[in-house]
């Protein structure tokens, strides 16, 4: 295949991509809005088989909010989950889908037409590794399905809750502290406490995950 290559439609980027689903060896990467990276649910069962057979060693998927909007997508990725995929769910809406594998090749897709979506599939290394590197700046912030659907709210008083207020407006600690009348030391105290209650491994993930749970109002 050529280093970039334009295909038009579900099918066509099925029978000209068939032998890299086949052959996966180390890792099968696919960022999406939903679960219907292809419309055609032929297309989609063709894929997944392929991908059966090829005895892929680690798949991740990263799916915006959006994925998990009924109860059968939610059922869907729990059974990938278990079956010993890695998904987590982006912090904010991911543009149109992107498939990278092993590092290898990547497949964009364009946007819907009513000729059919085209899509580019690049074996470039300089592309692929960059597509590699924006995928990953992603995962980082995204966070686990499970974490991500678990049912418990933490119980936050509402000092906690004016805490996340204060990070969300993007004050400084010194800042936030002032107005909050605590010292700069036990208002990061209260942060970190927050971080640790909430399950996120940064600011912008607390406040990711109070918004979730409509803990932040």
């Amino acid at each position: 295949m050529a280093e970039i290559v334009t295909i038009r439609g579900d099918l066509e980027l099925l029978a000209r991509t068939e032998h890299l689903f086949s052959s996966v060896r180390e890792e099968f990467i696919c960022a999406a809005r939903d679960l219907n990276t292809w419309p055609r649910p032929g297309a989609r069962q063709a894929a997944r088989a392929r991908m059966r057979n090829g005895g892929t060693r680690q798949i991740r998927k990263l799916l915006s909010p959006a994925a998990l909007a009924d109860e059968r997508s939610r059922e869907h990725l729990r059974e990938l989950a278990d079956k010993g995929a890695l998904v987590r769910i982006a912090a904010t809406a991911l543009p149109h889908e992107t498939i990278i594998i092993d590092r290898r090749f990547a497949i964009l897709a364009g946007v819907n037409a009513p000729g059919g979506r085209e899509y580019t599939v690049t074996t470039a290394p300089t592309l692929v590794g960059g597509v590699y590197t924006l995928f990953e700046a992603a995962w980082e912030t995204a966070t686990d399905l499970k974490a991500f659907l678990r049912g418990e709210q933490p119980q936050l008083d509402a000092e906690s809750r004016t805490i996340l207020r204060a990070l969300g407006s993007g004050a400084t600690d010194e800042t936030a502290a002032r107005e909050l009348g605590m010292s700069l030391r036990t208002y990061r105290r209260r942060v970190a406490e927050l971080l640790n209650a909430l399950d996120a491994g940064s600011r912008f993930q607390a406040g990711m995950r109070a918004g979730e749970l409509g803990l932040s109002g």
